[in-house]
C-alpha cells in the first residue's frame, strides 16, 4: 500500500468488494457519494465450491475451474482499479482446503488483486457492518443470521457494532449434501437434520438467549430464497415465522426429492440447496427462540465496502483489536511504548530507502505493541508463544494471511529467525516481513533495560539488503552490553537477508 492509502476515499472514487463465498461469487462495485458508497454495479455467480469440497481437503477440477473463470469475469470488471480500493476474502470452503495458499495464488492472478481469508468471526463481524448499514436506525441490539453454503454466522450487535459473534460448520450446500443423499427427503431424515444441528447451537444457544435481541434478520440469500417462498406460498406476509418453516418443511418432506423440487417463489438455482437452508433455520429457530425473522437486503460484501471506507478514513478496527489484546494478555504497556517509539524513529530513517510506506510502518507500530504478549505464558520461549497467540485468535479486522503477518514478526524478533516462516507467508508479505522485524529486532535491543532513558544520535541508513548504523563513540563506552548485543546482532540480521553494519562517529 502506498501513504495514499491512509487517506479519506473521496467522493466519486469507485471502490469495490469481492465475495467468495461457499455457495456464491459476488462482486460489488461503489461510488463514493456524500461520503458513502453507492452500489453501481454488481455480478453474481452460483460458483458453489462447497460442492466439490473433498473429505482430504482438495477441490475437484470442476469446481476450480468454475471459480477462476468466475474471477477471471470479476477481473476484467474492476481491472482498472487499483487494489487499494478493491478488498476481496473468501470464506469457509477456502478455510477448510488443505493448501488454501496453492488456490489463493491462482485465484489472485484471475482476479488480478489480491485475495485475503477471513475467520468465520471475521465474518460475522462484516455481515452485520454490511446488515446495521441497511437497517433502520436503533440502539436496540439485533440477531443477524448468514446461512452460507458451508457455514452459517449467528451475530448480535448494536448500531454498527458486533457484540457476540459466532460460527458454525453447517452451510445450506454442506447440510444438504449430509442429511439428504441423493436429493431423498424423508421425515426421518429431515429429524436427524434438525437434531444434529441444534446439537451444534446449543454451545452458544443459552448465552445468545441471555444477551436479548430486539429483532432477527436473515442476511443471505438463503433467507431471501426462503422468505420469498413462504411469502408466494401464503405461509407468511411478515417475514419468517416458525409455523411457516413448518409448513415448508411439510411442503418439502411431501415432494419427497430434491431434484425435481418446484415451488411457488424459489427460483431453479436455489432449488438444490434449499432443504439444508430450511432444516437450519429451524434448529435456528428452535435453540435461539426466535418468533419472526426478516430479511435484510445487505451482507458481507457491502459490510466489506464500508470496512474498506473505514480503513482508508483512520477508524480502522485492526488498531482496536491490536490494544484488546494487549491488555487481555497484561502487555506492559509502558515498555511497549518506549519500544514502538523507537521502532519508528528507526523506520522513518529507512523507509526511502526500503521504500516502506504509512502501511508499513502501521504493521511495525502493532507489532510493537504487542511483541511481549507471549510472557503471560512463559518468560522461556515467549516470542513462540506470542505468535502462537496471534495465528489463532480471533482479531476483528486481521484476515488469516495478516495475523500469519504479525505472528511471523513477532516470532522472529528474538533469537535467530526462522527462514521457513518467512516462507509461509503469502509472498506478498516476505519483504515487509523481513524489514519489520529487522527494525523491532533493533528497538528491543536499544530498550532492553526497560526503563526510561534518553537515547542516543543514531543514523540509520539501508540499502535493499544492508542496514549501517552509526551511533556516538561516548555512547559505546558507557554502553559496553548494548554494544556486545548489537555485535551479536550481525549474524540473526543475515538470517533476515540483511547485513548489519556498526559504525561509530
Amino acid at each position: 500500500m502506498s501513504p495514499a492509502e491512509q487517506t479519506p476515499i473521496r467522493d466519486g472514487e469507485l471502490i469495490a468488494a469481492v465475495d467468495m463465498g461457499s455457495n456464491s461469487f459476488h462482486l460489488v462495485v461503489a461510488r463514493m457519494e456524500h461520503g458513502e458508497p453507492r452500489v453501481i454495479d454488481r455480478l453474481r455467480d452460483t460458483v458453489r465450491m462447497a460442492a466439490g469440497l473433498r473429505a482430504d481437503g482438495t477441490l475437484d477440477a470442476e469446481r476450480r475451474a468454475r471459480a477462476m473463470a468466475c474471477l477471471a469475469r470479476f477481473g476484467q470488471r474492476i481491472a482498472g482499479l487499483p487494489s487499494i480500493r478493491v478488498r476481496a476474502v473468501a470464506t469457509n470452503t477456502v478455510r477448510r482446503l488443505a493448501s488454501p495458499q496453492t488456490f489463493l495464488t491462482t485465484a489472485e492472478a484471475a482476479l488480478g488483486h489480491p485475495i485475503e481469508v477471513v475467520s468465520g468471526r471475521e465474518e460475522g463481524r462484516l455481515i452485520f457492518l454490511g446488515a446495521a448499514h441497511d437497517l433502520p436506525a436503533s440502539r436496540e441490539p439485533r440477531l443477524v443470521i448468514d446461512v452460507g453454503g458451508g457455514s452459517t454466522e449467528f451475530i448480535i450487535g448494536r448500531g454498527l457494532a458486533p457484540l457476540h459473534t459466532e460460527s458454525v460448520q453447517a452451510g445450506c450446500i454442506a447440510s444438504t449434501l449430509r442429511f439428504f443423499p441423493g436429493g431423498k427427503l424423508t421425515r426421518k431424515r429431515w429429524q436427524r437434520a434438525r437434531s444434529e444441528i441444534g446439537v451444534l447451537l446449543q454451545q452458544f444457544a443459552e448465552d445468545f438467549r441471555e444477551s436479548g435481541w430486539q429483532d432477527a434478520y436473515g442476511s443471505s440469500g438463503t433467507a431471501k430464497s426462503i422468505g420469498a417462498v413462504v411469502q408466494a406460498m401464503k405461509f407468511s406476509d411478515d417475514g419468517i415465522t416458525p409455523a411457516s418453516l413448518a409448513a415448508l418443511s411439510d411442503a418439502l418432506i411431501e415432494h419427497g426429492q430434491i431434484g425435481t423440487l418446484k415451488l411457488p417463489g424459489l427460483v431453479e438455482e436455489r432449488a438444490p440447496v434449499i432443504a439444508g437452508g430450511v432444516v437450519i433455520f429451524e434448529a435456528a429457530f428452535a435453540a435461539l427462540g426466535i418468533e419472526r425473522l426478516r430479511v435484510c437486503e445487505s451482507s458481507m460484501r457491502e459490510g466489506l465496502l464500508w470496512d474498506l471506507l473505514g480503513r482508508a478514513g483512520g477508524s480502522d478496527p485492526r488498531t482496536a483489536s491490536i490494544d484488546a489484546l494487549a491488555t487481555r494478555y497484561g502487555v506492559d504497556r509502558a515498555q511497549a511504548r518506549r519500544v514502538e517509539s523507537t521502532a519508528l524513529l528507526l523506520f522513518d530513517q529507512v523507509a526511502r530507502a526500503w521504500k516502506l510506506d504509512s502501511d508499513a510502518r502501521e504493521w511495525l507500530s502493532w507489532a510493537s505493541r504487542v511483541h511481549e504478549i507471549g510472557l503471560a505464558i512463559a518468560h522461556s520461549q515467549h516470542h513462540h508463544h506470542g505468535a502462537y497467540i496471534l495465528r489463532h485468535a480471533d482479531l476483528a479486522g486481521f484476515s488469516r494471511q495478516e495475523q500469519q503477518l504479525l505472528a511471523a514478526v513477532v516470532e522472529m524478533h528474538r533469537r535467530k529467525p526462522d527462514r521457513a516462516v518467512v516462507a509461509t507467508l503469502p509472498q506478498r508479505y516476505r519483504q515487509l516481513a523481513r524489514y519489520t522485524t529487522a527494525l523491532l529486532r533493533l528497538a528491543v535491543l536499544f530498550r532492553r533495560a526497560r526503563r526510561a532513558e534518553s537515547l542516543p544520535q543514531m543514523r540509520l541508513a539501508a540499502s535493499s539488503k544492508s542496514l549501517r548504523l552509526t551511533l556516538p563513540l561516548t555512547w559505546f563506552e558507557q554502553h559496553p552490553l548494548s554494544e556486545a548485543d548489537l555485535q551479536q546482532e550481525q549474524s540473526p540480521m543475515a538470517e533476515l537477508g540483511i547485513k548489519l553494519d556498526i559504525s561509530s562517529s
